[in-house]
């Protein structure tokens, strides 16, 4: 192995990670609208 496979794997790596951020980039700013716990509704601290 020469001393250059740390820096393939991290490049890789670090591709993967970006290829992954650009696309759930495109879906988060679809769901703007916030579906997910929408209706929830907060408790009173009171009724613990």
């Amino acid at each position: 192995m020469s001393s250059n496979t740390i820096y393939i794997t991290l490049g890789v790596v670090f591709a993967i990670y970006l290829a992954i951020r650009i696309t759930s980039k495109g879906k988060s700013s679809e769901r703007k609208s916030r579906k997910f716990m929408g209706d929830y509704e907060r408790k009173d601290k009171k009724e613990n």
